[in-house]
């Protein structure tokens, strides 16, 4: 049941980030086509903002729960099989930390700016902030996931401990 809800989840996300690149599209559209026509839509601007920042979220809940994201492992294939299990720990440990932090910080920010509106639209000023909570809240389920993913994968073997010499 576990892996359908995640896999809805997964989809949901698809579904929002093309509804997104579709919204940001026509908004941009009809702005250029407004401003060629010599009569712009001011808050055609503001709004592909609030759209690039919810798609660039989007993006990065796809990229991680795809496992996706830029991921640099030159120096850490360099390290035996236990100092190279142990860099995977820590980094996912560092990863279930930054989403954390992103969730927690993220709720600050979207309560600091309940009550500022946006110069050209009648909305919030946190709705600029407010994806940072889901993106935050996947990031930190996903490491959350790799690191016991990890932490059950391929152990290094334990060194035999040494006997005491036997005649």
């Amino acid at each position: 049941m576990l892996r359908r809800l995640v896999g809805a989840f997964d989809q949901a996300a698809a579904v929002v980030a093309c509804a997104l690149v579709v919204a940001l599209l026509a908004d941009v559209s009809l702005g250029a086509i407004t401003r060629s026509l010599g009569d712009p839509l001011i808050w055609t601007d503001e709004l592909a903002r609030f759209l690039m920042v919810w798609l660039a979220v989007a993006g990065w809940i796809i990229a991680s729960r795809k496992r996706l994201h830029v991921r640099i492992r030159y120096f850490q294939d360099l390290l035996p099989r236990r100092g190279h299990h142990s860099v995977e720990l820590a980094i996912q440990l560092a990863m279930a930390l930054f989403g954390a932090l992103i969730l927690v910080y993220g709720v600050g920010l979207v309560t600091k700016n309940l009550d500022l509106e946006a110069t050209t639209l009648p909305i919030s000023m946190s709705w600029m902030y407010v994806p940072l909570l889901p993106a935050g809240a996947v990031t930190l389920a996903q490491a959350i996931r790799e690191f016991v993913a990890a932490l059950h994968a391929e152990r290094p073997p334990r060194q035999p401990t040494p006997t005491r010499g036997r005649a």
